[in-house]
């Protein structure tokens, strides 16, 4: 158990800027066995930003409280998974061939495609919450299904991007079964706060995705990279809140 909790500690560090009070025995091959954490960090992360949009609703509109609800998740996160779709977009669309598409991508610049795929994706999700009638239970599934579906890609597809400079090269090592196993239980509460057909469509639509994603990056790169599985879960997240709204 206590290595267990340490290798949850680690994917919450990993992905957030939440506050650890104790020691963590970290190490790169600890952080590529924590991906089998990674939705259950997402169930956290998305139970406090809906907080922040409830508490926010004391005060405003829900307009606002939808934006103060993702600037606060912004800090939250350090803003990680939008660098990735950033840094995918700029390389993907902006180099010629794989070494050039990989090389833009470590590129800490902002470039045009990466700027409009931002932009695309906060005003997106301001949007498709905002009209929502459910607007706090869509985060609060949106989180962790969006990065159970970007960390299934460390199960079944390569490794891409090998410099010093990537920022998920301790994932390198493919997830095993059982990881994958335990990441994909994780999600299974959705159907506490979702009809059966609609959490029913909301996989079929995330299956059918990712197998599109997994295309997509297989042409540009040949297999995944850390800003591929950032880009992956901005892609996801915009896809639940879409497909929550057309079935509200």
């Amino acid at each position: 158990m206590k290595h267990q909790f340490n290798l949850f500690l680690i994917a919450l560090t990993f992905f957030s800027r939440i506050p650890v009070p104790c020691k963590i025995d970290f190490r790169p091959e600890l952080l590529n066995q924590a991906n089998r954490y990674f939705t259950l960090v997402g169930w956290i992360l998305g139970a406090i930003v809906a907080a922040i949009f409830y508490l926010a609703t004391l005060l405003f509109d829900q307009n606002i409280a939808v934006f103060l609800a993702l600037a606060f998740s912004l800090l939250l996160t350090g803003a990680f998974h939008e660098d990735g779709l950033a840094d995918t977009f700029d390389g993907f669309y902006g180099g010629m061939d794989k070494e050039a598409k990989l090389r833009i991508m470590k590129d800490s610049r902002l470039g045009t495609y990466g700027a409009a795929a931002l932009v695309f994706a906060l005003l997106g999700k301001w949007l498709f919450l905002s009209e929502s009638g459910t607007p706090l239970l869509a985060m609060l599934v949106a989180y962790p299904l969006s990065r159970c579906v970007a960390s299934s890609f460390i199960f079944d597809m390569p490794y891409s991007q090998s410099s010093d400079g990537s920022k998920s090269k301790p994932l390198a090592s493919q997830q095993t079964t059982a990881e994958l196993l335990i990441s994909l239980l994780t999600a299974l509460p959705v159907f506490l706060f979702l009809s059966f057909e609609i959490a029913l469509i909301l996989l079929l639509i995330l299956v059918i995705l990712r197998f599109g994603l997994k295309f997509w990056m297989k042409k540009h790169i040949g297999g995944y990279s850390g800003d591929t599985l950032g880009a992956t879960q901005q892609i996801s997240e915009l896809t639940i809140y879409a497909v929550l709204l057309a079935t509200s």
